[in-house]
């Protein structure tokens, strides 16, 4: 599907009792998506089964995060993470993400779910935006895009290594 690459500015929100839900296959092609993902996304269920999920991936989200995400749901192990999305037409939405991965009776991987719950409003502006900016300046400032991503990971490791904490540690630590 081809998408509009334009960016609005516009921010999208949803109510707090809202959930965005999504499922995916082992290699990250939507198998599910609610009415909640669909409204924000801007798009139809048939435009998005079968899509990677990374159909509504906002370019101001750092490479070096969804490494961080796949490295940690790949090995069997759920995260949690900050995750400004993008809709079909341009504008954007803040969630708090939460993904497992889904085993079968035998403990394979066969796909993720992820739960996605309103932002802090107050976390975003105070850490969340600064640090994604400081990994998207680091990736940018690369000719090679894996390159750019690499050194925005081990900043980021280096980051949460200086904490003393895990990065769920991390997120749980911004929560009021």
């Amino acid at each position: 599907m081809a998408r509009n690459e334009t960016l609005t500015g516009v921010e999208r929100f949803f109510d707090d009792d809202e959930i965005i839900v999504s499922k995916t296959d082992p290699t990250g092609r939507l198998v599910y998506a609610n009415d909640v993902f669909l409204r924000l996304a801007g798009m139809t269920e048939a435009e998005t089964i079968g899509q990677p999920h990374s159909v509504i991936r906002h370019p101001d989200m750092p490479r070096a995060v969804f490494k961080l995400l796949w490295d940690t749901i790949s090995s069997g192990k759920e995260l949690f993470a900050y995750v400004v999305n993008r809709s079909k037409n341009g504008d954007h939405y803040w969630v708090l993400a939460h993904v497992t991965p889904s085993f079968d009776t035998n403990g394979k991987i066969v796909g993720y779910h992820s739960n996605r719950r309103t932002a802090d409003r107050k976390v975003l502006e105070n850490v969340i935006m600064p640090l994604y900016k400081k990994l998207l300046d680091i990736e940018n400032s690369h000719a090679n895009r894996k390159d750019g991503m690499n050194e925005a990971y081990d900043t980021l490791l280096k980051i949460l290594e200086e904490k003393g904490v895990a990065y769920d540690e991390f997120i749980f630590s911004l929560q009021s």
